[in-house]
């Protein structure tokens, strides 16, 4: 199943008109955020000692001040 460059105008040409032209860039940066997230979600699982060492280095960094 291959999407095609006609297909994916049309779907930006439907999403355009359902949202308008102010709204799709924050649906965009949201999107993006949401993806952030996901991804630090997915690295604390697979490597969790590597996110206790970087938060025990930022509450040290907190406390010296």
């Amino acid at each position: 199943m291959n999407i095609g460059w006609q297909e994916i105008l049309l779907i930006l040409f439907i999403a355009l008109l359902l949202f308008g032209a102010k709204k799709i860039p924050d649906l965009a940066r949201s999107m993006g955020k949401g993806i952030k997230e996901f991804k630090k979600g997915l690295n604390e699982i697979e490597n969790p000692s590597e996110d206790n060492k970087s938060k025990e280095t930022s509450e040290k960094k907190k406390a010296d001040k």
